[in-house]
């Protein structure tokens, strides 16, 4: 009888054991998906502590930048330039994407022929990507193939429409004359041109005889100054009313 009873007592101490383990085997697919909840949660705070925002200006920080620089830039197949530069910097993700070049920029435009039809020398520049439109500023030196050199400080370039202008003072050398005047437009080969508000028109050689400007300024009549090289009233702009002579010596400031 005392047997009995212990093998009876062992038998349900297996089987409340053998209960607990298929319980346990129950809960075991809520533990793992508990776990499985707790790791996502904790790699997705991770992560997000780790995500920081782009906190830079686009309109002021690059997306490329580029030193020392020689390259051709064409259009419609056609190479329109060669651009020599110690640093090209590329603002793509700006509003308004430009290209921007802070430093000393030599420039050779060619024609459709691929002839080199004018030469560029400024301070900086930048490109308007958009409106294809370039802005170049400082000391700016253009000549053509005529031999014409203009100076002036700032200058715009219409790619699209292939027209030069500027409403700075400018200063045109050419073999005969020195022409000095506020404001310029001009086909982007710089052989068809016209001056407004002529300030001074110097012939060459009393430039170099007398060190001084020969004479006063012409009045008003002057206004217009073509690529044929004499007045053209068709198309000149209305004459200033008063006129003045130019200064001599260096370029000055508009």
């Amino acid at each position: 009888m005392v047997l009995a009873k212990q093998d009876s007592i062992n038998s349900t101490d297996d089987s409340s054991r053998l209960c607990g383990h298929i319980r346990a085997l129950r809960l075991l697919p809520l533990l793992v998906v508990a776990v499985v909840a707790v790791l996502v949660v904790a790699a997705c705070s991770e992560e997000k502590k780790n995500v920081v925002g782009n906190v830079l200006n686009p309109e002021k920080t690059p997306t490329i930048v580029t030193r020392d620089i020689e390259t051709l830039i064409s259009d419609s197949g056609i190479i329109r330039y060669r651009i020599t530069t110690p640093l090209w910097e590329m603002y793509e993700e700006a509003k308004e994407p430009f290209w921007r070049f802070p430093q000393h920029v030599h420039l050779e435009k060619f024609n459709d022929l691929g002839v080199k039809d004018a030469f560029i020398d400024c301070d900086s520049a930048r490109y308007f990507r958009n409106e294809q439109i370039w802005r170049l500023d400082g000391h700016i030196t253009i000549s053509n193939l005529a031999g014409d050199k203009f100076r002036t400080n700032q200058i715009f370039w219409n790619q699209r429409d292939r027209k030069v202008y500027s409403d700075s003072f400018i200063q045109i050398e050419r073999t005969d004359r020195i022409i000095e005047g506020y404001g310029f437009r001009s086909n982007d080969q710089m052989t068809d041109y016209t001056v407004y508000r002529v300030a001074g028109i110097f012939p060459v050689e009393g430039l170099k005889t007398n060190g001084a400007a020969a004479g006063p300024a012409p009045t008003g009549s002057y206004a217009g100054i073509p690529q044929s090289r004499t007045p053209s009233p068709q198309t000149a702009p209305t004459p200033p009313q008063e006129s003045s002579t130019a200064p001599s010596g260096s370029t000055p400031n508009p």
